[in-house]
């Protein structure tokens, strides 16, 4: 997300309604077999020429892509198609294509790292970890009043991931397999220090704290690594929700971002109103994002209150009618409904790249089908 103007000085436009910005990692890969190619360099410098900075990523097959802040979920879809099709350019001048799914359907022994100073530190420090890295996540941030907000708003969302993590699955097939699960970005990503699901945190300060151990310790190597899957932004004024896998469809990635949107809305919303988040237990979080990142959307999951099993879809009516006030300010009823029918029709991204495996038994033919909707 990148910093823009704004008309007043709380993190929300004249209407109080807060922007919004999204970051998108891309695979990627070569044409003819779908491995992943470490061509991200030449893929930035393309995409300059046409006027769009691209950041590099940890692994030499990845780019990133940031969208400015916007005020509306139509700016969100708009910018990410125009980001999306340049990358896709991009990727076409230098002679390969790009993807947005969770994990490369098709992957080597070890992904190489990009020769950055601060990436080679990384990879140094943690060997295989950075070497088999090469996923992608969508990340999305919110504008807040300041760090004390964004730290309330992490405690409002914590109970919400498991069921954020099954609607935005997209990662079921990996090495030429089915992962057996829906998520396999998720579970190949929390083995990094400082990832998944934030602790229930006690105040600005308890964060700092945290923050603050990891980096003297060495557990990290210096604030960006703060990986959890809620995080106030270390360099904007936001909330930054991490927990998806990077959308096969730019409307699905919208379609996202609106409801974390009205998501932090009502949060911030309940932290005005005095009202206090539940201390999610973390044992049982952390079985609800497994199960989450297993079964995906069309399974059964943990609701984190009632610590019972529960069927995804169920927990997912149950958050859209939570969030219904927010979405009538946003007034984006209409966009949350096409979202959700979209998901009943045809499934999420997991769903789709299993069909795609099972009809052809291949993870090429799931990276062909991915590269055909990249820019849909």
């Amino acid at each position: 997300m990148c910093p823009a103007d704004v008309s007043t000085t709380d993190g929300t436009d004249s209407a109080g309604i807060p922007r919004i910005g999204v970051e998108e990692e891309f695979i990627l890969v070569d044409t003819s077999t779908g491995h992943p190619v470490g061509r991200n360099r030449e893929v930035a410098e393309a995409a300059a020429r046409r006027d769009v900075h691209l950041d590099l990523e940890l692994t030499t097959c990845q780019v990133e892509i940031a969208t400015p802040a916007c005020s509306t979920s139509g700016e969100v879809l708009a910018e990410l198609r125009r980001l999306r099709s340049v990358v896709a350019a991009a990727a076409h001048e230098v002679g390969v294509g790009v993807i947005a799914t969770g994990v490369p359907p098709t992957v080597p022994d070890a992904f190489p790292i990009t020769d950055t100073e601060r990436y080679r530190r990384i990879g140094e420090h943690f060997g295989m970890l950075a070497h088999e890295q090469g996923i992608s996540g969508c990340h999305i941030h919110v504008d807040v009043v300041d760090r004390d907000v964004a730290v309330g708003v992490s405690n409002h969302l914590r109970r919400r991931l498991p069921v954020l993590l099954a609607l935005s699955a997209n990662s079921a097939i990996y090495r030429d397999s089915d992962t057996g699960h829906a998520s396999w970005r998720s579970v190949l990503w929390n083995r990094w220090p400082a990832s998944g699901p934030p602790p229930h945190l006690r105040s600005r300060q308890h964060f700092e704290q945290l923050v603050d151990m990891f980096v003297s310790s060495g557990a990290i190597l210096d604030d960006h690594m703060v990986y959890w899957d809620i995080r106030p932004s270390d360099h904007l004024p936001t909330i930054e929700i991490r927990i998806g896998d990077v959308q096969q469809h730019a409307a699905d990635a919208a379609g996202l971002a609106t409801l974390v949107r009205a998501l932090v809305m009502t949060a911030t919303a309940d932290l005005a109103a005095g009202r206090v988040a539940p201390e999610v237990d973390d044992a049982v979080l952390s079985a609800a994002l497994w199960k989450a990142a297993h079964d995906g959307i069309d399974g059964d999951g943990i609701d984190v209150l009632t610590q019972q099993s529960a069927a995804a879809r169920d927990m997912v009516a149950g958050l859209i009618a939570d969030i219904g006030p927010s979405v009538a300010k946003l007034g984006d009823q209409d966009q949350i409904e096409h979202y959700l029918t979209r998901l009943d029709r045809h499934g999420n991204g997991a769903v789709r790249q299993r069909a795609r495996f099972s009809e052809h038994g291949r993870g090429s033919a799931v990276v062909a089908a991915a590269m055909l909707a990249f820019t849909e």
